[in-house]
């Protein structure tokens, strides 16, 4: 890559003096600097002039994908797309940092270097998430013209668990599972699942392809041949064997068939659907038409039992 130094003039900064890595192919509408540990960073909001494509290259080519812990991204099509971002010695040489940086003085000098390098080992990992984010995205979105994700709410399934007082005893508590929940908040955090659906719809501008989110109710239970919800069905983590049917699959690869149908029989409901990737209009008639689309969009949810998944 050739690399050369540049000039730039910032608001209450002034000049400053960066190493130009790429060109950028566009208008430069506004600059970002942010600090990455001892490092600086700028980045350019660029307007390269290229329209959201309205068909893709590979019409009628649609896939679901089931996220989860085991796995990271499960596909309709029995792909599997896992990473480990930090192996076992990396995790305890973590946990150490982690007990240098609580032994230190607050303030002091020392304190300072040993959160310097735990901010160091938590960018490389983030690092790697992104990477693998961007090269997941990039091979979902070039193959398929339909997309289909759960709509996780990230952010309720890794809230701490809440306390249960003990009726008998005032001031104590009873066993609630935290430390599990605990374990399980950092298992799928660490998957890095929002960032794979945010990554997906970046990429998905570029190749018309359409990227939607359906209810996640039932879908891990649900036998995609019988339609039959039961509970038994999910043998294990990776085995599902219908009680009525006796359809077996792998249990991830069932979820995301049983994903991909209830994203097709939504697309099916009379609703105007726009391609992902185009900037939220900053008019107010672009934001009525926003919220218009938004309303229809969530009346077609309530809507969307003929999608062959029963919902509760």
């Amino acid at each position: 890559m050739n690399r050369r130094w540049a000039r730039a003039k910032l608001p209450k900064l002034g000049w400053v003096r960066f190493r130009w890595s790429r060109p950028l192919g566009g208008t430069v509408k506004n600059a970002t600097v942010a600090r990455e540990g001892r490092r600086w960073y700028i980045s350019f909001l660029v307007d390269d002039g290229e329209q959201p494509l309205t068909r893709h290259a590979r019409p009628d080519t649609g896939i679901g994908v089931d996220r989860g812990v085991a796995k990271i991204g499960t596909t309709s099509e029995g792909q599997f797309h896992h990473k480990v971002f930090a192996r076992d010695r990396e995790v305890e040489h973590a946990v150490k940092l982690q007990r240098d940086l609580a032994r230190t003085t607050k303030g002091s000098n020392r304190r300072t270097r040993a959160a310097r390098r735990v901010g160091a080992f938590a960018a490389r990992i983030r690092r790697r998430r992104e990477d693998f984010a961007a090269k997941t995205a990039h091979a979902l979105t070039r193959d398929h013209d339909l997309i289909v994700f759960e709509a996780l709410k990230t952010k309720n399934m890794t809230a701490t668990a809440k306390p249960k007082p003990d009726p008998g005893r005032p001031g104590t508590f009873l066993p609630n599972g935290a430390a599990a929940k605990s374990g399980l908040n950092r298992a799928i955090l660490d998957k890095g699942w929002h960032r794979i659906e945010l990554t997906v719809r970046s990429k998905a501008r570029y190749t018309g392809t359409c990227v939607i989110t359906v209810n996640p109710a039932n879908t891990s239970i649900t036998c995609h041949e019988s339609k039959k919800v039961d509970a038994k069905s999910r043998k294990s983590q990776t085995v599902f064997a219908c009680t009525s049917c006796r359809h077996r699959d792998h249990a991830y690869v069932n979820a995301a068939k049983n994903i991909l149908t209830a994203g097709r029989a939504e697309l099916a409901q009379a609703r105007p659907v726009a391609r992902v990737g185009a900037r939220k209009p900053r008019s107010r008639v672009g934001r009525k038409v926003n919220r218009q689309a938004t309303a229809s969009g969530a009346a077609a949810k309530t809507g969307s039992r003929t999608a062959g998944i029963p919902r509760p």
